[in-house]
């Protein structure tokens, strides 16, 4: 008689055994349910990480408001009513926004070459207040970045996004060496750390390429170096807002004081990055709900599986039930013996398909291109609920083989 589980197990993988083919039909079912809630899940928790990184870049507490492009007659029109973006609309909404803790201005160089005595490079320079490293949250990698006294000053220094400096200086440095920007000689102090993004483009909004950058005093710009033609002062304005304040009710604000100031005309846009992370999470929870529910139908399909198999096994068992019962075991060892089996092939199952789904996920990731991460959650709530499916579906099997007579069993054909 069995006392233990242990030995139920063992007779469990037996009876496997001795079905191979059979055993794998059935597993099959639970293989793809697990490995396609393991991929779900992953690919949810990818995108999920690489969404937070692409909105730290842009700064989640930021407002940006940027510098619409137009061909160069739509321009002329425009800029009959509105010089669009100034440093004067920066300077009003710090006097009259409460909400703004800090800002930042961007403003793009019109530039005809960039080269130092090491090498060349097309990157694209930007004037910039030195706040604006802290709200697009860059860090230096080598030497500094730039200070209020450059501002100030109307220093020529630069500092170098990473791939702009492995162009200009091949051979690595680059701080305190020289990089000459159209007419201008700047010396550089700082190279900036390149963290890996993976995309260029977060819900249709261009972010990142600073690593193709190079960066110089707001003021050096505006008075040293020039512009696109009819082209804003600015390009871009960062509004820091306050943590006890909605995004969506100061991008309400902003909006208002900008319409106000630009007579209307529509020569700029307003980016909230908080409300397209909400847009991003929107569209992630629809996908997964989708994916959830394919899982779902196929672990239920490898559930039903494992039930036809259990009651064939009760069928084809009939007699080894009828001699157990003979010998002295009860119901109840029969109904355990049977949903052993069911629990041993949805372990075996889920162990398969959780090796299936992580190899499905990185397969996946590469030809896609998507981010994919690993999730311990997604590996135990698909073990759990393959388990649960798989001891829920030989349950009645179980029963049905507990409940056969002995004596009608013993003489079954």
């Amino acid at each position: 008689m069995i006392t233990t589980f242990k030995p139920l197990i063992v007779d469990a993988l037996k009876e496997m055994a001795a079905h191979k083919l059979r055993t794998l039909l059935t597993l099959l079912g639970m293989i793809f349910g697990v490995g396609a809630v393991i991929a779900m899940l992953n690919i949810g928790e990818g995108a999920e990480r690489q969404a937070l990184k692409l909105i730290d870049s842009m700064g989640l507490r930021n407002l940006i408001v940027e510098s619409k492009q137009f061909a160069n007659d739509e321009l002329m029109e425009i800029r009959e009513d509105s010089l669009g973006l100034t440093l004067a609309d920066l300077d009003a909404a710090a006097a009259t926004l409460p909400f703004v803790e800090s800002y930042s201005a961007e403003r793009k160089v019109k530039t005809q070459s960039i080269y130092s005595d090491k090498g060349r490079s097309d990157a694209s320079v930007v004037g910039v207040t030195a706040s604006h490293f802290t709200l697009s949250n860059m860090q230096a990698a080598v030497g500094r970045l730039l200070s209020e006294d450059d501002e100030r000053n109307v220093a020529q220094v630069v500092v170098l996004g990473a791939s702009a400096a492995e162009e200009l200086f091949p051979q690595g440095g680059g701080v305190g060496q020289y990089v000459k920007i159209n007419h201008l000689w700047l010396e550089v102090v700082g190279v900036l750390y390149n963290p890996y993004l993976g995309k260029d483009e977060f819900q249709g909004v261009k972010i990142g390429g600073d690593s193709a950058r190079l960066f110089v005093p707001l003021s050096t710009s505006l008075k040293k170096l020039s512009g696109v033609a009819l082209a804003s002062e600015l390009d871009s304005i960062k509004l820091k807002i306050s943590e006890q304040v909605d995004p969506s009710i100061a991008a309400k604000a902003v909006e208002q004081l900008f319409k106000l100031r630009h007579a209307e005309a529509e020569d700029y846009q307003l980016i909230v990055p908080a409300a397209l992370l909400a847009q991003q999470k929107q569209t992630q929870q629809i996908f997964n709900i989708v994916m959830a529910c394919v899982a779902g139908i196929s672990l239920l399909v490898g559930g039903i599986g494992i039930m036809n198999i259990m009651l064939a096994n009760v069928l084809e068992r009939t007699k080894e039930i009828g001699l157990l019962r003979a010998v002295g075991a009860t119901q109840k060892d029969i109904k355990f013996q049977f949903i052993a089996e069911s629990f041993t092939i949805s372990v075996l199952g889920g162990l398969l398909g959780i090796v299936f789904g992580l190899a499905l996920s990185e397969i996946i990731g590469f030809y896609s291109g998507w981010a994919v991460s690993w999730s311990m959650v997604a590996i135990f709530l698909s073990l759990g609920i393959c388990i649960a499916v798989g001891v829920g579906f030989g349950v009645f099997p179980a029963i049905k083989a507990s409940q056969l007579n002995p004596i009608e069993a013993l003489h079954s054909d």
